[in-house]
């Protein structure tokens, strides 16, 4: 397996989520009163005090200043002069949002920007929403825009040309849709479209103090969520009763984020399943997912019973805690990014659960940001270095098929002298939160 970020997801794992958000996806400034919003959000479901208790986090939210967006932007024009790009292609999403702040979506039309490797970037939009463009771009003011009847594929062709690029080498961001990648490759025969990878990947997996503090605020807001999900839980309960927790937990916090819920058997699927379930004395709980702060992500998993667990099941969850805290000790500047994951798969194939994916079937951990799953993954045949400023999680499990499983997860940052995470590690299965 390579060490390419093209496959990676925004999300996963959301079974259980309601069929909207509702005031959990409004923006801080929207919501108003934060307890009723949350009691609206958890619609006829009794919250717990623990969940009440939760308060809005807006005042420890510092966002990403423009100073440090045009920093990014000259940054990527670095690499992309020592990538021979002489600009790349970036459509809506994330990484548009990461260079400038502007939260633009795509859809068949072609709305994104190009960035040439001097000057300010050139945005290419439809005619009927230049003006809504304009609301949001900070950086230039060169907006170039096609007619429904025209091509936007022409429009970037004589772009290039104007840039004396129009033979050079384009880089194509990796979530540009192929059906418009090839239309821009048609337009330009004589050019090469590379990918732009080494440039987003290059700025992005690097993360700033600035980016680091929201994603702290982000992983607190999780762990002190998921602590007052446990601190309510009662046998009988459904994943739809904590899913309502969640949602109105969030909100309170003036957040937006969702979480799995699995129990018993269903642990020993790293996924879960949809399965209806209901929370039982000494049966496991495997709650994960996260939440976006300023668009940074947490993504957390805590495993634990309601009362007393069996003793096999705390032998397992100790086996899993050796092994994250394997994989953290690993994690430094100058490792290969494989031996990250072979040193928690160590532990736990030498307490008997190997050999390799047998059970613990996945990789060890993704790079994690704006995006949930992001640049680079901790897995076998990864010969990557690690650098510091570098984010990943965490996670190592034991799924044991037919009884339970086990998974740890928190995420951690790489520093100059090694990894820390950025929440405390889980001390028991009976006692998740100390």
């Amino acid at each position: 397996m390579n060490d390419r970020g093209d496959v990676m997801q925004p999300g996963r794992r959301r079974f259980l989520r309601t069929s909207a958000l509702g005031a959990a996806a409004l923006p801080v400034a929207m919501l108003g009163n934060s307890a009723a919003a949350a009691e609206a959000g958890a619609g006829s479901i009794k919250l717990p005090a623990s969940i009440l208790a939760l308060q809005p986090v807006k005042s420890q939210i510092v966002p990403i200043t423009d100073d440090e967006r045009r920093r990014r932007l000259a940054r990527a024009q670095e690499l992309m002069g020592k990538s021979g790009m002489d600009a790349i292609y970036l459509d809506g999403g994330t990484t548009l949002d990461y260079y400038t702040g502007m939260r633009w979506w795509t859809s068949e039309r072609l709305m994104g920007m190009l960035l040439p490797r001097s000057g300010d970037p050139v945005y290419i939009t439809p005619a009927f929403e230049r003006s809504r463009a304009l609301e949001q771009i900070r950086f230039g003011h060169d907006v170039r825009t096609w007619q429904e009847n025209e091509s936007p594929y022409a429009l970037i062709a004589q772009v290039m040309r104007e840039k004396r690029a129009g033979t050079g080498t384009l880089g194509i961001e990796e979530k540009v849709p192929f059906f418009r990648s090839t239309g821009i490759a048609e337009a330009m025969p004589q050019a090469k479209l590379v990918l732009a990878t080494p440039v987003t990947a290059g700025c992005r997996s690097i993360k700033s103090p600035a980016e680091l503090a929201l994603m702290q605020v982000a992983n607190n807001a999780t762990l002190a969520l998921y602590k007052a999900v446990w601190q309510g839980l009662e046998p009988g309960m459904t994943q739809q009763h904590i899913a309502a927790w969640v949602e109105a937990g969030y909100t309170r916090m003036g957040l937006r984020g969702d979480a799995s819920i699995n129990v018993g058997t269903y642990t020993a699927l790293p996924h879960g399943s949809r399965e209806p379930q209901v929370i039982r004395e000494g049966t496991p709980v495997m709650l994960d997912d996260g939440c976006y702060v300023e668009g940074y992500m947490s993504d957390i998993t805590r495993t634990f019973t309601l009362g007393k667990a069996s003793d096999k099941m705390k032998r397992v969850f100790d086996i899993v805690r050796k092994a994250q805290q394997a994989a953290l000790a690993a994690a430094h500047p100058g490792a290969a990014m494989e031996s990250v994951d072979a040193a928690a798969r160590k532990v736990i194939a030498d307490a008997d659960y190997g050999p390799g994916y047998k059970y613990f079937s996945h990789r060890l951990g993704h790079g994690i940001g704006m995006d949930m799953h992001e640049w680079y993954y901790l897995v076998e045949g990864n010969t990557r270095k690690i650098e510091a400023g570098m984010t990943f999680s965490d996670e190592p499990g034991i799924y044991i098929p037919g009884e339970f499983g086990v998974r740890l997860e928190d995420d951690m940052h790489v520093g100059a002298d090694g990894a820390r995470w950025f929440t405390p590690q889980s001390p028991s299965i009976e006692r998740p939160f100390g």
